[in-house]
């Protein structure tokens, strides 16, 4: 029997209403100014975190293999069908935004519209379904 934390994935789930909503809003109107550059740098950040704990707690519920990086996180789950493969190359390019966006925010471009802002908006409400779906067909 696996013991899956429902409820700390539950707890994360629910941010991605907000997380795509503000990146939803943030490309529509978007004006590069240095408040939107710094709501969107978060929101990619807060996407990142959302997308590898929830990755995390299916790992470790479920107990499939470890994980060596936050890509291997989406790649596991993803192998384990936790969401579709279409979506899995947009999670890896996501999950790459970790580093720049943690370390290296000195040289993160604030005034441009990250292209994963808008695809965004639309595959985090489809990942949290995903994930909801995959629950109940597992448990």
């Amino acid at each position: 029997m696996y013991y899956v934390n429902r409820e700390q994935i539950a707890v994360r789930l629910q941010s991605i209403t907000e997380i795509a909503s503000a990146l939803h809003m943030l490309a529509s109107n978007w004006q590069a100014t240095l408040l939107e550059g710094l709501a969107q740098e978060r929101a990619l950040h807060l996407a990142v975190e959302t997308v590898t704990d929830v990755g995390s707690f299916l790992i470790d519920g479920f107990i499939l293999r470890d994980a060596s990086s936050y890509e291997d996180i989406i790649e596991i789950t993803g192998e384990a069908g936790a969401f579709p493969a279409d979506m899995q190359d947009t999670l890896i390019t996501l999950v790459k935004l970790r580093k720049p966006l943690v370390q290296e925010y000195y040289v993160w471009e604030r005034t441009v519209l990250h292209p994963l802002t808008q695809t965004l908006s639309t595959l985090l409400p489809a990942y949290k379904q995903a994930i909801e779906d995959y629950l109940e067909r597992e448990l």
